[in-house]
C-alpha cells in the first residue's frame, strides 16, 4: 500500500476521529496558550516496538495546522527502542497540543498490531509457516489494522468477503453437506480460491477429495495438526486457526502447515507506548 493510499483510507477516520475529539474547540489550549505561540516537539518511543501509522499521524497534524511541520525520523515496519525520537514537529503550538491525542491514538494502535504481529512472526521464524490476520478488525479500520499487520512482517488473510470463498460450518449447515456447499461456490463463476473450514479429519479427507485449494484446519491440537498434514501430502494448502497464542505458535508451525491465521493480531493487541513531549 502506498503512502498515498494508506492516507485515503485514513482520511475519513481522521475527520471522524478530530470531530469527536475536537468538538466546537480545545477550550483548555485556546484559554492557555497565546494565538500565534510557536513551538516545536517530539514523537518518543516509550518501549520497544514496530512502527506503524507515521504517516496517518503527520497528517493528523496537519488537518488541525497546515503550518505544522512534521518530519518523520523512521519509517513504518521498522523497530524502535524506548527514548528513541520517531518524528519532530514545530509549527503553530495550539495546533500541536490539539492534534496530540488523536496522531498518537492511530499511531500507537497501529504500531501495537505491527509489534505484537512481529513478535508471532519472529517465533515461526524457523519454520516455512506464514502468519495470516483475519477479519477480526475494529469497524472501519480494516484497512489500517492490515496495513499495520504487514508492517510487523504478517501477510494479509482475506480483506473482506469479496476476495475469497471461505466455506464455514453455517455454510455447509446452510447448503446441507460440505460437497453441495463446494458445488454451489464452483456454479457461482466466481474466480476466486476456495477455502473450507474443517474441524475434524474426516472432513479434512471429504475436503481434499473434493479438490479445494485451501483447507482452514479449525482448533485442531498438535496431534492432529501433523496428521492431517501427513494426509494432506500437499494437495492443498492447510491453514491453522483458533486458540494460537506466543506460547503456542511456534509448535503450531512446526507441525508443517502453511499458514497460521490469529485474530489476536488485531483484536487485541495492546497500544504501542509513543508520546510527544515538547522542547520549548
Amino acid at each position: 500500500m502506498t503512502v498515498q493510499a494508506l492516507l485515503s483510507a485514513a482520511a475519513p477516520l481522521i475527520e471522524a476521529a478530530l470531530a469527536e475529539d475536537l468538538g466546537p474547540g480545545d477550550v483548555t489550549t485556546e484559554a492557555i496558550v497565546p494565538a500565534g505561540a510557536k513551538g516545536e516537539g517530539v514523537i518518543l518511543a516509550k518501549a520497544e516496538g514496530i512502527l506503524a501509522g507515521l504517516p496517518i499521524a503527520g497528517e493528523v497534524f496537519r488537518r488541525v495546522e497546515r503550518e505544522i511541520r512534521f518530519a518523520p525520523q523512521a519509517q513504518d515496519g521498522e523497530p524502535v527502542a524506548p527514548g528513541q525520537v520517531v518524528a519532530c514537529l514545530a509549527g503553530p503550538l495550539r495546533g500541536l497540543l490539539t492534534a496530540e491525542r488523536v496522531a498518537l491514538n492511530f499511531l500507537c494502535r497501529l504500531s501495537g498490531i505491527a509489534t505484537l504481529t512481529s513478535r508471532y512472526v519472529e517465533a515461526v521464524a524457523l519454520y516455512p509457516a506464514v502468519i495470516l490476520d483475519t477479519r477480526k478488525t475494529t469497524p472501519g479500520w480494516r484497512a489500517l489494522e492490515k496495513y499495520a499487520v504487514r508492517c510487523g512482517g504478517g501477510q494479509n488473510h482475506r480483506m473482506g468477503l469479496y476476495d475469497m470463498v471461505l466455506i464455514k460450518d453455517n455454510h455447509i449447515a446452510a447448503a446441507g453437506s460440505l460437497a453441495e456447499a463446494v458445488r454451489r461456490a464452483r456454479a457461482s463463476g466466481a474466480k476466486l480460491a476456495i477455502e473450507v473450514e474443517v474441524r475434524t479429519l474426516e472432513e479434512l479427507e471429504e475436503a481434499l477429495a473434493l479438490g479445494v485449494e485451501r483447507v482452514l484446519l479449525d482448533n485442531m491440537d498438535l496431534a492432529t495438526l501433523r496428521e492431517a498434514v501427513k494426509r494432506a501430502r500437499g494437495r492443498a494448502k492447510l491453514e491453522a486457526s483458533g486458540g494460537i497464542t506466543l506460547e503456542n505458535v511456534t509448535a503450531v508451525a512446526a507441525t508443517g502447515v502453511d499458514y497460521i491465521s490469529i485474530g489476536a493480531l488485531t483484536h487485541s493487541a495492546p497500544a504501542l507506548d509513543l508520546s510527544l513531549e515538547l522542547l520549548r
